[in-house]
């Protein structure tokens, strides 16, 4: 029954999902812009963006989109890359990465969605009293090397004067959206789950939540929109009406009940009971993980900059203005305002 649960779980991990807005959306008037949006991974700590979809907000800005779970940050860049997707949804690490591998035409971040991390760290019991300094000499399923979740949870454990490499054991070995499954008959002390699998865990009575990464790093740049400069600079009016949607999808959530969000997503998460969905998005909504805008700020690039130079990921600074542009961002929160 465990597995079962975690494999229908996965299954809505990994699904390749055509969507182009809630079924009861109202047509615009003309032919839809056909858009393929790759995401890092389909899950609840993405809300805004499942509202847009489900509240008809892509269909009211002209676009037909088709969403694809690419199941890890290095497979949505390459699906961009390679011209399979018009739009990836991932850390913007994966942006440094390109660019620094000398690609001419490469990904330029126009939309940021989160601002912290929406990953946590699940142990086998309660810790009411949990420190951090409780991991040392301990076991951890953790995340990919260069990888957003693995990088933050190392600059946590910095933060904290551990050690990432001598004082505890960070299992990498086994693949994205498999760690929760394999802790339930693993001998690591602790995993570090996004949602659904935190709560999925927690439900199952095969661990609890002992700290949130998202509230212990503090504000990143966790994740955002990017396409290549060439994409950018024939389509910057679907750009534009792409990240009018996602800002309609913020001020969704962030003017809603997690109840009412719940509600609205369920379509997107058929595997995941509603009270559930809700617990989770209450959960995010605490540490306050979504921005009120759209906009990929300096400060906030170069602390991702920071966050890979100590994980040894950075071979040189890259100036904000290269991969990022605020103009997209901007005229939609302007609009939001009007």
């Amino acid at each position: 029954m465990k597995r079962n649960k975690f494999a229908a779980a996965l299954a809505v991990l990994t699904l390749l999902t055509t969507l182009t807005g809630c079924g009861q959306a109202k047509e615009t008037g003309g032919a839809l812009e056909p858009v393929t949006l790759n995401e890092v991974a389909h899950s609840i700590f993405y809300a805004p963006q499942y509202a847009a979809i489900e509240l008809g907000y892509f269909k009211d800005e002209g676009i037909a989109l088709t969403l694809v779970n690419g199941a890890g940050a290095d497979k949505v860049m390459t699906a961009l890359i390679s011209g399979d997707a018009d739009i990836g949804f991932m850390g913007s690490e994966a942006s440094i990465y390109v660019y620094q591998e000398g690609s001419a035409d490469y990904a330029v971040n126009f939309a940021q969605l989160t601002q912290r991390a929406g990953n946590f760290l699940v142990g086998r019991s309660a810790e009411p009293d949990f420190s951090w300094q409780d991991l040392k000499g301990k076991k951890v399923l953790g995340g990919r090397a260069g990888g957003m979740p693995e990088m933050v949870f190392e600059y946590i454990l910095k933060k904290n004067g551990i050690d990432p490499k001598n004082d505890l054991t960070i299992d990498q070995s086994i693949n994205f959206g498999l760690t929760a499954a394999a802790f339930t008959s693993n001998d690591a002390d602790y995993t570090v789950e996004f949602e659904p699998f935190a709560t999925t865990l927690e439900t199952e009575g095969n661990g609890t939540v002992v700290a949130s990464l998202g509230v212990d790093s503090g504000y990143v740049p966790y994740t955002a929109y990017c396409a290549k400069q060439s994409y950018l600079n024939r389509h910057p009016e679907i750009i534009q009406s792409f990240t009018n949607a996602i800002q309609k999808g913020l001020a969704y959530v962030n003017s809603h009940s997690a109840d009412e969000i719940a509600e609205t997503i369920q379509p997107q998460f058929p595997e995941t009971d509603r009270a559930a969905i809700a617990h989770i998005v209450e959960r995010y909504k605490a540490q306050d993980t979504w921005k009120n805008d759209t906009i990929f700020h300096r400060d906030s690039f170069e602390l991702l900059e920071n966050i890979l130079e100590e994980a040894g990921e950075l071979k040189e600074r890259i100036p904000y203005e290269k991969l990022v542009t605020t103009t997209y961002s901007e005229k939609a929160a302007g609009l939001q305002n009007e």
